[in-house]
């Protein structure tokens, strides 16, 4: 009986964003499709406290506390994602990493490094590409890496 129309209730004839796309849309995510983790295989809750390093594979969500150092096997898709809940005491060393909380130590990540408002890194930022948002917080210096160099004795003319 009634259809659904794809314009705007109030008269105009720009179409709605497609489901599943928030470019333009009020109350959309700020973090594009590409720049999600494929999954998540670790998840360390909001009371949990970690003493000690943490390694991990794929994607690991952090809403609670470490105190050591983070670092992925090598997989160069590992994500580490940290909540405005969560923090690290200690380096990160992951290809890519999702920043609303706090890390106190340096981040080095090859791949893609984006800092949410709520994000506050006390320490040097490596990186291969970097997005910011306003409100986010550095205190200390952003280095960007280039493409990696090849193994010692390769590349070189000789």
């Amino acid at each position: 009986m009634w259809r659904r129309s794809r314009r705007r209730s109030c008269g105009t004839s720009r179409p709605l964003p497609e489901a599943g796309n928030s470019h333009g849309a009020i109350g959309g995510s700020m973090f594009t499709r590409e720049s999600r983790p494929a999954r998540i295989d670790t998840l360390i809750g909001k009371a949990a406290r970690v003493h000690g390093d943490v390694e991990f594979q794929g994607g690991l969500h952090l809403d609670g506390h470490i105190a050591g150092g983070v670092r992925s096997g090598g997989a160069p898709d590992a994500t580490l994602s940290v909540s405005a809940s969560g923090s690290i005491e200690g380096p990160v060393e992951v290809p890519n990493v999702r920043l609303e909380g706090t890390v106190k130590g340096d981040i080095h990540a090859r791949g893609r490094v984006i800092l949410g408002a709520t994000a506050r890194v006390e320490g040097n930022v490596y990186y291969g590409v970097i997005e910011m948002t306003l409100g986010a917080q550095i205190m200390g210096k952003l280095v960007r890496l280039g493409p990696q160099a090849p193994p010692a004795g390769q590349g070189q003319v000789g």
